[in-house]
């Protein structure tokens, strides 16, 4: 079946093509009687505009670019962007936009994808994720002037508009409650250490940690997949001063280190607490459900989109801070065993 085009509409309202474009683009030359018999003719027919054309001819694509530059095995397990991805797309979907995305090798070949979808009016604007300290493709986006907004903390964001919450903070809170349970032996297993996320992170667990007396802390840096997350914990585990109390960067590596403890017989939360960031229902399914930084993530992403869909609209947008992950208490925390 081939797409009905203006043609098979100026043919059953027995007008021009020129009067059907006219009638669909809300333009002068046609009466208010013939706009609607051709607007009701196009409804019956199932007529729809072609972007593509429309955007060859400067008009907006009505899409936005999304490119992710990480395994793309690795998306089809980690709940947080699927979950991001959700809230962006509802809100995308209530302006009848389209997401663009792709899986990248890497960020020059992200870039790559960015200017050859801006080059050739494929998107109205992108949203940029994963900032790295430094990051070469800031520059660059502003370069190029695409509307684009970054969900990321704002000091590594340039002049780009960033939506992000405080991880800092969550940090402290979660550093805050370990201690108080008695846990003086307190570890992380952090996801890249490239990420700003991250280093932020990173640097919020060194203070609050020497801040509260808590001399054994550790920070191990992985790529956020469960077998480094296994692995990461083996190694805590098994030495001479193992941890009371680990913290891990996603959920994804929280249930892997909980199976290493079930399988290394250390008991959860008994000899070991375990907290989770991102919580996710993979967190309420184990046993113990693991105790979680929670967030709506799928708001997260629908802030992102607001915040572009208004930039695109040439509106005047600032930065965002997001509602920032909040403690969820659960089974895989308690006190430590004397």
């Amino acid at each position: 079946m081939r797409r009905p085009t203006i043609a098979d509409i100026a043919r059953q309202a027995g007008v021009s093509k020129g009067a059907v474009s006219y009638a669909l683009n809300g333009q002068r030359g046609v009466s208010e009687a013939t706009r609607a018999r051709i607007l009701a003719i196009a409804d019956e027919i199932g007529w729809r505009p072609n972007f593509a054309a429309r955007a060859l001819n400067g008009a907006r694509a009505h899409a936005v670019g999304l490119a992710l530059c990480r395994p793309a095995r690795f998306l089809g397990v980690e709940p947080f962007f699927m979950e991001v991805i959700s809230g962006i797309e509802a809100e995308l979907a209530a302006r009848s936009y389209a997401l663009l995305l792709q899986v990248v090798a890497d960020h020059e070949a992200e870039m790559s994808i960015y200017r050859r979808w801006w080059g050739e009016h494929r998107v109205d604007g992108a949203i940029l994720v994963d900032l790295h300290l430094d990051d070469p493709r800031v520059p660059q986006v502003e370069a190029m002037g695409m509307p684009v907004v970054v969900m990321g903390h704002p000091s590594a964001a340039g002049s780009l508009v960033p939506v992000w919450s405080d991880d800092g903070a969550a940090v402290r809170e979660t550093v805050e409650y370990l201690v108080a349970l008695g846990h003086r032996r307190v570890c992380r297993v952090a996801g890249m250490p490239r990420l700003v996320h991250t280093a932020i992170r990173d640097r919020a667990f060194s203070d609050a940690c020497t801040q509260m007396g808590v001399t054994g802390h550790q920070i191990i840096h992985t790529d956020y997949t469960g077998e480094e997350g296994a692995r990461a914990t083996r190694r805590l585990l098994s030495s001479p001063e193992r941890p009371t109390a680990i913290v891990y960067d996603n959920d994804i590596m929280a249930v892997a280190g909980l199976s290493v403890a079930q399988e290394l017989r250390v008991r959860v939360p008994a000899d070991l607490s375990i907290v989770a960031w991102d919580d996710s229902p993979l967190c309420q399914v184990v046993r113990p459900p693991l105790t979680g930084l929670t967030r709506d993530i799928p708001a997260y992403g629908a802030h992102a989109a607001q915040r572009l869909l208004a930039l695109i609209d040439g509106g005047d947008t600032g930065p965002l801070e997001d509602e920032a992950p909040r403690l969820t208490a659960r089974g895989s925390t308690a006190p430590p065993d004397a």
